[in-house]
Parts: structure tokens; sequence; C-alpha cells
């Protein structure tokens, strides 16, 4: 028995000794990916012929409810379209060579290779069987038949070794005696080499650009077009792109209004974190005459120095520009929050009914990041979570801030978790994940600290972005419930001619100047050298010691 890393010693150069002329190669696995056939492509193209088992069901229909049926239709998807390259292989997929590589592997499985897939959810062990005529090798604990499973391309695993069975003829034999059983088993297992043939022939094939175009269409927007329903859609028939604040934005702000109702409804939260100066404050306000229009009851928490900015909108005042839209919500601040009693903005806090908030505006939403608990007391985050988020009516929450992260991505999980109130265990059903956000942003930050231990060099944006593509969940989360925009993607996407251009930030400029004008006055050098000269001995006592 040896035991292969599969990190400084690899699975496929073990398999590369191990393959020779007239070999039978027979394999059990969740994934087959054209990576793993170019990655020993000299060897497999001299065996005598490959039988693979998807241990999984692989280009197969599910029968089951509805419910089960998307989980499992999303599921077998995966593993097709794995075979374009797993989600670990994204580096070997931008070298933009899959085209012939699909060629070259289509044209091989046609000659040595059959396919078949477990057609439900019975488990089998993933294993390889290397059959020679003169011994068999059996290689378990592979995780999938890729440049990944074969040690080229790193996964997200921590320590998976391979073990490998070559000199105890047994247990080899075993293996390949329980895979000639589950081979000739055609009740629990179906023939699909002409699906993969199918599939790997419209990797290579040439279309034309109006079908690519509409499949890229297809692609990006299919799970958003068969979740949405009516109702996470903003209703136009409440008149609020009638009013004032609607007709005052410009196109990027209502882009960003519509995209927040539909996360309020969909996820009941969502962080807007565009740049400093483009207009989260009027997007708020949009969004909650939307709601206003739908007699929602709503509360905006803000800081106190930032009071005014939003007492404008709901007062009768002359320098009010949205009058007549006629806003009317509730301001209270931050630290109202750690309060009992007293007067708040012409409010009694001891008669504040915090659980009959239908929506709550956070202005400055990076002031809950923190929610450590404290023995004494109720913490500020305490009591928005327990006593508006959980108690009452439900509450919808949306957050402004600039800087939603400050120092830990576990910033962002708790602004998040209050959408969730508090249950962070798993996301929405509605993101089509099952990781947790704690998992998620976990892995980030792993990926973060790791990035910022590089030297100064190597320690770029674009550096840290290449790694957080590995995690796609993370991009996800953030694509659900968050909207970012900074003023390089609104000059990018939007028509300028309407915005106007952007300031330009003017370059800091030294003024030296004498502390006054009086003729023959010290200047402030020559102060300095004078004061330098003194010791200052009464306030160092210990110099006489």
């Amino acid at each position: 028995m040896k035991v292969i890393d599969n990190k400084f010693e690899k699975l496929g150069e073990d398999l590369k000794a191990e393959i020779k002329d007239n070999t039978k190669i027979q394999i059990c696995a969740s994934v087959f990916s054209m990576y793993g056939f170019e990655a020993l492509k000299k060897e497999l193209n001299k065996i005598d012929s490959l039988q693979f088992i998807f241990t999984d069901p692989t280009f197969v229909k599910n029968v089951s409810n509805s419910k089960e049926t998307r989980e499992f239709e999303i599921n077998s998807y995966r593993r097709e379209k794995s075979i374009n390259g797993s989600e670990f292989e994204v580096k070997l997929k931008n070298e933009l060579n899959g085209k012939a590589i699909a060629q070259e592997c289509a044209e091989w499985i046609r000659k040595k290779v059959e396919f078949k897939s477990n057609i439900d959810s019975k488990s089998i062990q993933n294993f390889i069987n290397v059959v020679n005529n003169t011994n068999n090798i059996t290689y378990t604990n592979i995780t999938e038949f890729s440049s990944v499973g074969l040690g080229y391309e790193k996964d997200d695993s921590i320590f998976m070794p391979v073990i490998k069975l070559d000199n105890n003829v047994d247990e080899t034999r075993k293996f390949v005696n329980s895979f000639n059983e589950m081979w000739n088993d055609e009740i629990q297992l179906k023939n699909i080499t002409d699906e993969v043939i199918d599939f790997m022939s419209n990797l290579y094939k040439e279309n034309s650009p109006e079908f690519v175009y509409y499949v890229t269409l297809y692609n990006i927007f299919t799970e958003f077009l068969e979740d949405i329903s009516e109702d996470e859609l903003a209703n136009e028939k409440t008149g609020f792109k009638e009013s004032k604040i609607w007709n005052s934005l410009y196109e990027f702000q209502k882009d960003a209004v519509l995209g927040i109702i539909n996360k309020l409804e969909r996820h009941n939260g969502c962080i807007l974190a565009d740049s400093v100066g483009l207009g989260k404050t009027y997007t708020a306000l949009a969004v909650i005459k939307y709601y206003q229009e739908r007699n929602k009851s709503i509360l905006v928490l803000c800081p106190k120095k930032l009071s005014e900015n939003w007492n404008t909108f709901i007062k009768n005042y002359k320098d009010n520009p949205l009058q007549e839209d006629r806003f009317n919500y509730d301001v209270l601040f931050h630290t109202d929050l750690s309060r009992t009693h007293g007067d708040s903005n012409g409010m009694d806090l001891s008669r504040v009914n915090w659980g009959n908030y239908d929506l709550v505006v956070i202005d400055e939403s990076h002031n809950f990041r923190n929610n450590s608990a404290r023995n004494d007391r109720e913490t500020r985050y305490d009591k928005l979570m327990n006593q508006v988020m959980k108690a009452g009516v439900k509450t919808k929450v949306l957050m402004l801030s600039a800087t939603p992260v400050n120092n830990k991505f576990l910033d962002l999980k708790n602004q998040l978790a209050l959408a969730y109130e508090g249950n962070t265990g798993k996301i929405d059903e509605k993101i089509s994940n099952t990781k947790s956000i704690d998992t998620i942003l976990k892995n980030a930050q792993t990926i973060f600290n790791e990035w910022s231990k590089l030297d100064s060099e190597e320690r770029t944006s674009q550096e840290l972005l290449n790694r957080l593509n590995t995690n796609f969940d993370f991009f996800k989360l953030l694509d659900s419930v968050t909207i970012a925009r900074s003023r390089k993607h609104i000059e990018k996407y939007y028509n300028m001619s309407s915005i106007g251009k952007f300031p330009t930030r003017l370059k800091t400029i030294s003024i030296s100047s004498e502390l006054t004008n009086i003729e023959g006055f010290m200047s402030i050098k020559e102060i300095a050298e004078t004061l330098s000269k003194l010791n200052m001995c009464v306030y160092a006592p210990f110099d006489y010691i």
C-alpha cells in the first residue's frame, strides 16, 4: 500500500508510470473532465479501453417531486458541465484551447471509452482500477477524474490522500470484481456514452454568433428567470415611478432601486455599497417611497450628525426638494438603541413600538458590524436584532454603507445576519446554495489572509480577485444581497452625457507660510532651533538622579 498526498506527489504522475500498452482502466467517480484526459493524453491513447461509471446520476432524468427535481437537475447539470472543466479548472479554461482539447477528447472517447451512470441516490465508492496482464492496481479515495483529482490543479481540500493498492492481489481483485459486477447491472446503471459524446461534440462545433449570443443570455439569466416571482418585482401599479424622487434619479440609481426592491422581497435584506458621491440617500428615498405607497411603516436609523439629511425630506421646509412626495418615516439615531426613555428627534423612546416597522433603513450600517455580546447589558446590535428584526411584524432591512467591510469579512456577516434574523446557518434556499454564510465568508477570509502575506509587488487587487474567483459562492452571495458600484463602473456602463462628468480630485498643494508678516519676527525655523537648545530641566527630574 502507498499513500499519495496529491500535493507534492501527484496521482497523475503515478498513473503515467503504471499505464502501459493494452492496459484496461476502470473508474468510478462523480466527475469526468476533458482536462483530466489532456493531462494523461499520451498514456490514455495507448490503453486498450476505459470504462467510466458516474457515481451520481448524470445525463439521466429525475421523476421525484418538484423541489427534489430542481435540486437534482442543478447538481446533475453541474456534473455534466464539469466535462468541459470543473469549478477549479477555471485557469485552464482561460487558456482558450478548450475547443481543440474537446475535439481530441471526443475522438478518443469514440474509440476507447464507454460511460455508464448511476440512476438513483445509492452510493458508490470512488476508485480507479488499472488492469494489466501482469498486475492489477487500485487507487481509492479519489475525488474526480480531472486535472484537480490528478493533483495538477489546486482545490479547496486541506488533505485528501489517495491510497494505492498494488501489492495485495486479493484486495485489488475484489475491486476489479466489484466494478465488473456493477458494470453488468443494467437495472442500477444506464449507458450514457452517446450523451457524453454529443455533449463533447457541442463543445467544438461551429455555431453562429446569434446562437452564441442567445446561449450566453440564457446561462446568465436562466436561474433568475426560473426562480423569480411577480411578488419579488417592483409593482409599478403603486405609482412610485410617478413620484418626484423617482424622476430625480439618474439611470444607474433607478437600476439600483429596482435591484434593491427585488433583493428585499427575495432575501429580506440588501446592502447598498455604492462609492461615496453616487447618491445612496436619494436611492434609498426612492425605495422608501415604494414601500410608503404600499402603506408600510418605515424607520430610518442614522448617526445623529446625519439627522438633518433625513429630517429635511419629512419636514415642511422651504428647502425640501421632495416636498410633493410627502415622505412619512420615523428618524431615530444609532445611539437611541442604547436608551430606554427620553425624547429623541421628537419621539418618546419609552413609547416607541420597535417591532412594528416593515422596513428599516440603516445609514452607515457598518456601525453594526460588531455583535460582540456584553454580559452586563444589551448592546445596540442586540436591541436592533431582538426588538426590531425578530420582534413584531416581518421586517426588511436596507443597509447603506460605502465601507461594509472594515477589518474582516465577519463585518459583512454581522450585517447580513440582520436580514436573516440572526440565523446564518444556511443561506436562503433561493440563492441555490447549501453552504452557510459563515463557511463562505470564512473561506474568503482565508484567501484574503494568504494574499495579504504576499510580497508588495505580488499583492495586487487583480491577484486578490484571481484568488477569490475560486470561491464562487462568495460572489454569488454578494450578488444576491449587495449592490456596489464605483465611478468607473458608472462611466463604463452608463451614458455619461445625461449624468455629466464626475469631478476630478485635485493634487495636494503644499504651502509654506511664516507665522506673521511683522518685520524682524522670529521664523518657525528659528523658534524650533531655540527650543532645541533648552534642556527643560524642570520637566526632566531624572537627569539629576
